[in-house]
């Protein structure tokens, strides 16, 4: 499949060929992924460590790291990388202005438990925002990516386009919240039961936010922990399909902030101004 992509502005850092050669290292580094993936049921002692907030490590996410960092330090060497299993990250080290922000395998849980719902996530982030993103599904044989500017595509397998924000439910719809079992706090659950009649869509990793950004899902609300490097990609696609992720106050999130925790947040389908007044 021949692909294309629009220019954002006449500034940018980077060309679009190289935002090519970006979807082709998600793919390099999913691909590697799936090696891993493919013994977990033939090798149930598979090698896990624990980092110090008791995330699960294993080779996968060191090998889809060492990919993406080299693959990017060559494309645009002057750019900074800050990937999440970077033990020397230093998110204040990087230019005030554009930065790739990288999580070399998003859900590894669900890469443990051979769910297939796990991600590869490269983003661009530009003051503070992410600009441009790209998130692969390699056991889902799928990957996502766009910004604000730029609209959001989606190709699974062979085919592929553009892809959309449904309009919100009307007319007494349910609402189809994206929830996670292993996430599902009394926080959120509260949340979700403002809206009725209401529908729970499963998803794991970034792959909630591109739930709403093809049009099968409205809402994620995550009231619970979660890492910068965790969103910025899934954001980016998110806001070029004309989603929204915004705090529980209706600001956007923000990346290179002193705290690399973001605040508890919503993905949704239409803007705060409209969501969260009627939940006062």
């Amino acid at each position: 499949m021949n692909i294309t992509l629009e220019s954002r502005q006449q500034d940018e850092p980077i060309t679009q060929e190289a935002k090519l050669a970006v979807l082709d290292t998600v793919k390099e580094a999913g691909w590697a992924i799936l090696q891993f993936y493919s013994e977990i049921a033939s090798r149930p002692s598979l090698e896990v460590t624990h980092k110090e907030d008791q995330s699960p490590l294993t080779e996968a996410d060191l090998t889809s790291h060492r990919i993406i960092v080299s693959a990017l330090s060559k494309l645009t060497p002057h750019l900074p990388v800050i990937s999440e299993e970077d033990e020397k990250r230093d998110l204040h080290s990087v230019s005030p202005e554009y930065y790739w922000l990288i999580d070399p395998l998003d859900g590894t849980k669900e890469f443990l438990a051979g769910s297939g719902e796990f991600t590869v996530n490269i983003a661009l982030i530009l003051h503070g925002q992410p600009i441009w993103g790209v998130v692969g599904a390699p056991a889902l044989d799928s990957i996502y990516w766009g910004g604000k500017d730029e609209g959001a595509f989606r190709i699974e397998g062979d085919r592929g386009g553009a892809i959309q924000v449904a309009p919100w439910p009307v007319s007494g719809g349910p609402v189809r919240i994206v929830a996670s079992k292993s996430h599902m706090t009394p926080e959120t659950l509260a949340f979700t039961q403002r809206f009725t009649p209401n529908e729970l869509v499963q998803a794991g990793s970034s792959l909630k936010f591109c739930r709403i950004a093809e049009g099968s899902a409205d809402l994620y609300p995550r009231l619970g922990p979660t890492c910068e490097w965790d969103t910025a990609a899934a954001q980016a696609v998110l806001e070029g399909a004309g989603g929204h992720v915004f705090d529980l106050e209706g600001k956007t999130l923000r990346y290179g902030k002193k705290e690399i925790l973001n605040p508890y947040f919503v993905a949704s389908s239409v803007s705060p101004e409209i969501l969260l007044p009627g939940l006062a």
